[in-house]
């Protein structure tokens, strides 16, 4: 059992585990919660749900997935350090992927475990989280710091986001299928407002129609193929 500074016993850590795979859920969750200071107190299947779940209960950390319908796990992330900052964030995802990392540190995720690797690293990562301590999964140290060099002697810096966070919403919910009705019922804004933002995407990214939108989605990341 974990002490406190005082010398009294310490309350597990409550985590907040969000993925759409059951299985992923149910095998993580036996991972998190043979630990004595760990404990999952609530499942979300999609990151809107984890906001919801985040919101109405007493969670320390979050430990989201990154591809999820309706809300990605980056999203989720951006919202849940606006509307509870002191809530701890960790991505769960499969990709090992440069960009996502850095898309992760931007949103307020304190640390990026790949699944593959969860069963050795995501209970270090839990704590060192609540500790405010950065987890970057071992091997990627060197690759990541080595790229953001290089990218500094080029005089690139970090890659632009081409849309705003809200056009990366509707795009994702666009790209699933949802009409406007339903995406501004989703988002808490008008059908016109979604239109609207939905012209600027395909001006911004030179598309014609909701297909292009779709595999520009896929290729983002925002939804599986």
């Amino acid at each position: 059992m974990t002490v406190s500074p005082v010398g009294g016993p310490r309350s597990p850590i409550r985590v907040l585990l969000a993925d759409d795979h059951t299985l992923v859920r149910r095998g993580v969750r036996l991972i998190l919660d043979s630990e004595a200071d760990l404990t999952v107190v609530a499942e979300a299947g999609d990151g809107a749900e984890a906001v919801e779940r985040a919101r109405s209960g007493d969670v320390d950390l979050a430990v989201l997935d990154v591809a999820m319908p309706r809300m990605t796990g980056l999203q989720a992330a951006r919202e849940l350090s606006r509307r509870l900052p002191d809530l701890r964030i960790l991505i769960l995802t499969m990709y090992d992927n440069e960009q996502y990392f850095f898309e992760a540190l931007k949103a307020g995720a304190g640390g990026y475990v790949l699944k593959s690797a969860a069963d050795r690293d995501l209970v270090e990562a839990c704590r060192a989280a609540m500790r405010d301590e950065p987890f970057i999964y071992p091997g990627a140290e060197r690759a990541l710091v080595r790229s953001y060099l290089d990218r500094l002697h080029r005089g690139d810096g970090l890659p632009e986001r081409p849309i705003t966070e809200r056009e990366e919403e509707i795009l994702k919910l666009v790209a699933e299928g949802h009409t406007s009705k339903e995406i501004g019922n989703l988002l808490f804004i008008s059908a016109k407002t979604v239109e609207r933002h939905r012209a600027n995407l395909l001006q911004k990214l030179g598309m014609r129609d909701r297909l292009e939108l779709t595999r520009y989605a896929i290729r983002a990341g925002l939804i599986d193929p």
